[in-house]
């Protein structure tokens, strides 16, 4: 952002507002939760990837605009700002308004870079007003940003959903820019999102308690494309809600037809004790070792599973795979014939040899799910969280379980 206010645009009147809208050819809005299929048949983009930017960074740079316009009467055709680990973007306003009373709103469309991000393209709208003297800077969620309705997130119950970091950022932009133009720098940041309604039910707020929109995220302002970081995020802020909510117990699913059968064997469960951990089990037992729930149910396909119970955190298919060779010696540990074990060894997917130690008789999927028990139960240790697992076949229904009770209702 230009620090000379000179060089930047009137401000519109109040009773003519121009507003400059973003590109309609722009590709459709797709945030906090990866899509699980990017364009393209679900392979990355070829080549280097594009980075891009956080909602919060965004907001940030949104807000950076705003209140430059009502400090000055001028709008800046762009702003600089600096984030967390010193990088400065410069952003293009998308949107530039003037409204009754005399806030002023810029927007900001949101570029994700390369990455699937589910806020890529959305508008991120900051209304900046005067408020009280000595009030400093309130936050306020506007159309399409959420409000934190459970304990256990970084923001307190009954706050907009804007994470400690953008509130920072934002926060020391308008400490700066009020000392540059001489004002006080009281205000009132109001974060709009349009859409961010229906953006929030592609992503875990409403299970986390977070209604009414999107959150405004971002730690260092970058958005890496194809990061797990976002999903890790999470499964993390998954479990401190069901903490904070007192639950006894939270289940882990690899997906929604595990999750689906969760639902059915445990119909009281609460949403949020439902954590979409992903392929990311790893990430999901490592903090329960340090943030425990006293019981956590892990449920997933056979083929997923067969690789946590040969010892393998991370289950994505680029990381780890299936051992058909230890999963023949695995049958004929408990009683696989010598032709079993052999058509195991030589399958060429978990679904033949789930469907031949079935037809044969053969508990290879309780085999499985004491396995993948073991894998997570050394990795939480020595937390004080009992495991169990259920096991699923590509239909979602559960084939084994650590736990029969677990199976009483399929």
């Amino acid at each position: 952002m230009s620090d000379a206010p000179s060089d930047a645009a009137p401000v519109d009147q109040p009773d003519a507002p121009t507003v400059m809208r973003p590109d309609e050819g722009m590709r459709p809005v797709e945030g906090m939760r990866p899509v699980e299929a990017p364009a393209g048949g679900g392979r990355k983009p070829e080549g280097v990837l594009r980075r891009g930017w956080t909602t919060g960074a965004c907001a940030t740079a949104a807000t950076a605009a705003a209140f430059t316009a009502l400090a000055t009467g001028r709008f800046p055709d762009s702003v600089q700002i600096t984030l967390p680990k010193g990088e400065q973007p410069v952003f293009t306003l998308a949107e530039r308004r003037v409204e009754r009373g005399g806030a002023i709103t810029a927007g900001i469309v949101k570029d994700a870079g390369d990455d699937p991000d589910v806020t890529h393209g959305a508008l991120i709208l900051a209304t900046v007003a005067l408020a009280a003297p000595g009030s400093g800077v309130v936050f306020r969620a506007g159309a399409g940003v959420g409000t934190v309705t459970r304990p256990g997130l970084p923001v307190p119950v009954g706050e907009p959903a804007i994470n400690p970091v953008p509130r920072r950022l934002m926060t020391e932009t308008i400490t700066r820019l009020a000392g540059l133009f001489g004002h006080p720098g009281d205000v009132t940041i109001t974060i709009s999102v349009p859409g961010g309604a229906a953006l929030a039910e592609r992503t875990w707020n409403p299970r986390l308690g977070i209604l009414g929109g999107i959150s405004i995220l971002g730690t260092t302002g970058v958005v890496v494309p194809y990061s797990c970081a976002a999903w890790i995020h999470s499964i993390h802020r998954g479990i401190d809600v069901a903490r904070a909510a007192g639950l006894a117990r939270v289940t882990g699913c690899t997906g929604s037809t595990s999750e689906a059968m969760l639902r059915r064997l445990l119909p009281d469960l609460p949403d949020h004790a439902l954590i979409d951990m992903g392929d990311f089990a790893g990430a999901l037992v490592k903090y329960l070792r340090a943030h425990p729930v006293p019981h956590l149910v892990v449920a997933g396909g056979f083929a997923k599973l067969a690789k946590l119970a040969q010892g393998a955190l991370d289950l994505h298919s680029s990381r780890s795979t299936v051992d058909f060779t230890r999963l023949s010696a695995m049958a004929a540990g408990i009683g696989a014939d010598a032709e079993l074990v052999s058509a195991i060894a030589g399958a060429n997917t978990a679904k033949q040899v789930l469907d031949m130690a079935m037809a044969a008789g053969l508990p290879l999927a309780a085999a499985i799910a004491d396995g993948a028990r073991a894998t997570l139960a050394a990795a939480v240790h020595p937390a004080p969280v009992m495991v169990d697992v259920v096991v699923a076949d590509r239909l979602g229904k559960p084939v084994a379980a650590t736990d029969p009770v677990l199976l009483g209702a399929a």
